[in-house]
């Protein structure tokens, strides 16, 4: 366990260096120049040359590149030009709510998906199961975005439920919930109906194996063998694409900070991409690529420890 550990590290980071420098060449591959676009037009020659010393821009590419990788590879992902603060800071103050903010849409959305999944495996071909399965593949076909904006303009708007933007008064619990349900919900649907499909047909081969029949046999309610015996056999499939899946879900998440205006890293890359904030951008994306990447790593070492299949091929 412990050498697949180090394997796993070591492919996360060799993944996360191919990230960095992949970003690196998109960012020079950008049109334009960095110092023109953060100082204003009506900055002078003198003022652009010395913009261009401190961030490093006169020095050849491949000095600029290693200049980089070792920046971003030691925790340092520079400096905002715009306030002249560093982009760790930035991200550091609005990245709890994106986390909030997935953490939250995947809860619920398992919860739902484990009840609805277990439901339909239990009564498969009834009319439940049916409703519930064209209801989970058309939820699934909507883009998050779309889920948001409809969410925004029904619960919002319209019936005024939740609050339409912002994530709540700062130090009241209440407030930030009350503007974390909406959003969340928006992130989380699509997962439902697409958890609830899987689990439904990890159900439907379980219950049909032999130790369920015994059990079966034995006078043991589906009820009590579906939660005892076959939900733990069912959640691994879950936690692998959970893990596999994670990369969609924040991507989700920025589209929905945005949407509904809330402090994230969805909303500092955003505004950093209209302002042409270089670094912040890299921040962001190099932030949002570790979280992937740790996340993949949780989502491996969880399926090592419950799947005997995972565990044989380490």
């Amino acid at each position: 366990m412990i050498a697949y550990l180090f394997r796993r590290i070591g492919l996360a980071l060799a993944i996360l260096v191919v990230t960095v420098s992949l970003l690196f060449c998109v960012i020079h591959a950008v049109p334009g120049d960095p110092a023109s676009v953060a100082l204003g037009p009506r900055a002078t020659a003198a003022m652009k040359a010395e913009f261009r010393a401190e961030m490093g821009l006169d020095r050849p590419v491949f000095v600029q590149f290693f200049m980089f990788v070792g920046r971003v590879m030691t925790g340092d992902l520079g400096t905002d030009v715009l306030t002249r603060q560093p982009v760790a800071r930035l991200v550091l103050d609005v990245l709890p709510n994106t986390m909030v903010l997935a953490f939250a849409s995947i809860l619920w959305a398992v919860v739902a998906a484990i009840g609805l999944g277990l439901w339909c495996g239990l009564y498969p071909n009834g009319w439940a199961d049916r409703l519930i399965g064209v209801i989970s593949t058309s939820i699934i076909a909507v883009p998050t975005f779309v889920v948001a904006i409809y969410s925004l303009l029904i619960f919002a708007v319209q019936l005024r439920w939740f609050p339409a933007i912002g994530a709540g008064k700062s130090g009241d619990p209440l407030s930030y919930i009350h503007h974390l349900i909406l959003p969340s919900f928006a992130v989380g649907l699509g997962w439902v109906g697409y958890l609830a499909r899987i689990i439904r047909a990890a159900m439907l081969d379980v219950m049909s194996e032999n130790h369920v029949r015994t059990y079966r046999a034995f006078g043991v309610s589906d009820t009590r063998i579906a939660l005892r015996f076959v939900l733990p056999i069912v959640i691994v499939p879950v936690i692998s694409v959970l893990g596999v899946g994670l990369g969609t879900l924040l991507s989700g998440a920025v589209l929905t900070e945005i949407v509904f205006d809330r402090p994230g890293l969805g909303r500092l890359a955003y505004d950093a991409v209209i302002s042409r904030n270089y670094p912040v951008v890299t921040g962001t994306v190099v932030v949002t690529a570790s979280l992937y990447l740790f996340c993949n790593l949780v989502a491996d070492l969880c399926l090592a420890r419950l799947s005997p299949d995972a565990r044989a091929k380490l």
